[in-house]
């Protein structure tokens, strides 16, 4: 279960990657930071699951 979850972060994070680099919008860029924060910090609650 863990390690899926844990899949699925990384899934998340490299999604978020690609909206922050082809993004022109400078909001969009910031969310996509803000998105990668956040998905740490359930990066690190899933860690602490497992």
């Amino acid at each position: 279960q863990g390690r899926r979850l844990d899949f699925m972060m990384q899934e998340f994070n490299r999604e978020a990657n690609t909206l922050g680099s082809k993004s022109i919008n400078t909001d969009v860029t910031a969310s996509a930071v803000e998105l990668k924060v956040l998905i740490e910090q359930m990066r690190e609650q899933i860690a602490n699951i497992e």
